[in-house]
Order: C-alpha cells, then structure tokens, then sequence
C-alpha cells in the first residue's frame, strides 16, 4: 500500500497571523513534502526488500546503509514532516502545566529549554531539524539531526516536539534569520499540547 501525503490538521492560511504564511505551508506542505512521498513509493516499488514495511520500520531498516541513503531520506523526511505539522497550532505557544513543571524539572525553567531548543536549531549547519525528545530515562533534552535524520533513526527517544530548520521551511517568512524563525516557533506556534500529550 502506497504511503500518503496527510491532509494538514488546519488551513494553509491558519498560521499567517502567528508568522507562517499561506504560501509557505502551501508549498512546504503541497511541493515539499508531497516530493518526499512520490520518490518514497517510488523507491519501494523497485525494491521488494521494503515492500510491507511500516515507514518506521523502512527508516530503521535504511539507516546506515550508503546503498539505501535515498531511501533513507526520504523516508526520514516524510516521518518528520508528518510530526512536524502535527506540532503546529493556530492556538500554538501555550505551554499546559503538566509540560511546564517537566519542562522546569529537566532543564531547570521554561526559558532554559527555550535557550537549548534554540541552539539545537541554530547551530544545525545546512538543512536539518531540532528536536525536543523524551529519553529513556525519563529525561527530556533536545536534540538535532542533519537532512531527513531523527530521533527514531538514531535512539535518542521519543520525540514531543520537531521543528524543520530547512530554508523552505521559513525563508518566505523569516529570509534567512533562522533564530527568529525558532524563536517564533517555540513563542507562537508549537503545538505544547501536543508534546505534553505524548510525555511518558
């Protein structure tokens, strides 16, 4: 069965007033992400290996593997992607109480975690993405992968929170200032209702 591109969980012009553009997540979305799910189903219909695999299982069974990088990334992109728009909210910014006093436990307060979400962002050189993950022990801390990586891939946890740091993803926005762009993102669209949903 062919992987699909999932419908956005609100409209494309839903974001605009908390700095996200129609056109942004038109093409973020309709372009960016529809390309990853196209080659994705591509790659699995030449190769019988990954036939009936879960995409959680095809990012597993590719990470690692040099022959199977573009498998990889583009599975990768497409696991992401679907959290990613998931972690969006018209209503974003909001942290619950449940969130916050783990939030304030683990990084010792809200604007610390703030801080290292945003040096994860920041500091990702060329096109990745900055995660909040929830460790096996427990723990929350932050993260970043380069190009389609993630936590699933590399065992660093579940995931509560990704934020795409690739230019398509806030240059008709932000241009190049990607701090401002992370910063807007954790004050006026991350979906912490979500993450906290998801705390173990």
């Amino acid at each position: 069965m062919a992987f699909e591109l999932p419908s956005l969980p609100f409209s494309t012009n839903a974001l605009a007033a908390s700095g996200m553009c129609q056109e942004t997540l038109e093409l973020h979305h309709g372009k960016h992400h529809q390309a990853y799910v196209t080659a994705l189903n591509g790659f699995v219909e030449k190769n019988p290996d990954l036939q009936g695999k879960s995409l959680d299982e095809i990012v597993l069974f590719a990470n690692g593997k040099p022959d199977l990088a573009p498998v990889f990334n583009n599975a990768g992109q497409h696991w992401n992607h679907i959290l990613f728009w998931k972690n969006l909210s018209p209503k974003g910014g909001a942290i619950p109480g449940k969130l916050e006093a783990k939030l304030i436990e683990d990084f010792g307060s809200v604007a610390a975690f703030k801080d290292a979400f945003k040096l994860a962002a920041t500091s990702q050189f060329g096109s990745g993405w900055a995660w909040l993950v929830q460790g096996a022990d427990g723990k929350l801390k932050t993260a970043k992968s380069p190009n389609g990586g993630n936590p699933l891939a590399s065992g660093e946890g579940k995931v509560l929170l990704g934020l795409d740091v690739w230019e398509h993803a806030y240059y008709l926005d932000f241009r190049n200032r990607r701090p401002d762009y992370t910063q807007n993102y954790l004050d006026k669209l991350a979906n912490y209702e979500y993450a906290e949903a998801h705390l173990g």
